[in-house]
């Protein structure tokens, strides 16, 4: 009998990394590597200096609480109150896991059980289906509209006596969209009315293009009886390699939550924390930097895309981390972007795997992760995707 692992599709990170060992790149054009939503450099200089002194502290070696250090946890509710100009957010709410992956997984293991269901935009954040699938929970497909957004009147259709909770992304993985606050707040009510848990997963808050707080949810005074806020840490310190995510929510829910952790890592890694620690105090100009890069790289794409455009590329959605292109061919996009790496020696991924293999709109659109670019090689990039040629 095949367990729910194996019945569960392979991770497309992972799939492009096979794609990519298979394929002899064309010569003169080094890879571009457009795959996967991380920093490729190390975290900044202080940190890392600061991480070496902590190597020498004998508690960065040992356990720490399961729910995550005191500090780290008091200075993120901290950070949360500030960014969204709330009062409500404490030390009591928040939970430190290894990564934002395993944030989510201990979320809808805390929330449901086998059987039970839980509502994704479509596309989707591949990892949170797959998490589903080997949980035995129902991933509901909501798809969005040609805005790129999810109605909350459709997805308020969708909810049954089994609906646990609706996830939503923002900044979008995988498209990049941003959600605008008063559509955020109407599926925060519709979960308040349908009392059911709204999980609003916010890896790449950090990289918005405005200054203005994402959403107004902290400011009702009872938020954790609907609200689970899911963050990462490495996205916005290069803390990849150190996992560091967090929770906030109910203190209850964190209580069945601790279970899942103490069962599955006992606690997140101890120079992670404490790096996230540091660097909440430290880095917040360094940070804007980052932001304010990834920013320009997404606006030289937009303002430099016309060779792609004049072929019949479509930029459909940007923002932080992604965006989101339609391709003008009529080959399949799984097929298209191994053509692609194989001639041009650009890897990305295709639509295909962000959405149910029943979906009749897969196969026209492609995601890149704008974030691995430097703007300077855009142009280059332009010119290797509009020198692919459509199949005769």
């Amino acid at each position: 009998m095949t367990s729910r692992t194996g019945a569960t599709f392979t991770s497309p990170i992972v799939q492009a990394r096979h794609w990519l060992a298979a394929t002899d790149l064309p010569a003169g054009k080094p890879l571009i590597n457009l795959s996967q939503a991380a920093p490729m450099a190390a975290p900044p200089e202080a940190l890392r200096r600061e991480m070496a002194r902590l190597l020498e502290e004998p508690a960065t070696h040992l356990y720490g609480p399961v729910l995550g250090n005191p500090d780290l946890r008091d200075a993120l509710a901290q950070k949360i109150c500030a960014q969204y100009g709330a009062a409500s957010v404490k030390d009591t709410h928040i939970a430190i896991t290894p990564g934002c992956n395993q944030a989510f997984a201990a979320t809808i293991a805390a929330l449901c059980d086998q059987g039970d269901q839980v509502i994704l935009p479509v596309p989707w954040y591949f990892n949170h289906k797959m998490w589903l699938d080997m949980s035995g929970c129902k991933a509901v497909p909501l798809p969005v509209g040609p805005d790129m957004l999810p109605d909350p009147d459709q997805a308020a259709a969708l909810i049954t006596a089994k609906t646990k909770a609706i996830v939503l992304v923002t900044p979008n993985n995988p498209t990049g969209t941003i959600y605008p606050a008063p559509l955020i707040r109407a599926f925060m009510t519709l979960a308040q009315e349908r009392g059911i848990t709204l999980i609003v997963d916010e890896t790449y808050r950090d990289f918005l293009k405005s200054d203005a707080r994402p959403h107004d949810l902290f400011d009702d005074p009872d938020w954790d009886q609907t609200l689970v806020r899911l963050y990462s840490f490495s996205k916005a310190y290069r803390l990849t390699g150190h996992r560091v995510g967090a929770i906030a929510a109910n203190p209850d829910l964190l209580h069945q939550i601790e279970k899942f952790l103490d069962t599955t890592i006992i606690c997140a890694p101890q120079l992670g924390q404490r790096a996230a620690a540091w660097s909440l105090t430290h880095l917040d100009d360094w940070l804007e930097g980052e932001r304010k890069a990834i920013l320009d790289t997404r606006q030289a794409l937009i303002d430099g895309a016309s060779p792609l455009t004049d072929q019949g590329w479509r930029i459909r959605s940007s923002g932080a981390y992604f965006a989101w292109l339609e391709h003008p061919y009529a080959e399949n996009s799984f097929d298209l972007c191994q053509r692609i790496l194989r001639e041009e020696g650009v890897l990305m991924l295709p639509d295909t795997m962000f959405r149910p293999e029943s979906d009749p709109a897969k196969g026209r659109e492609i995601r890149i992760a704008i974030a691995n670019i430097a703007k300077e090689r855009l142009p280059e990039l332009f010119q290797r995707l509009a020198a692919t040629r459509a199949l005769t």
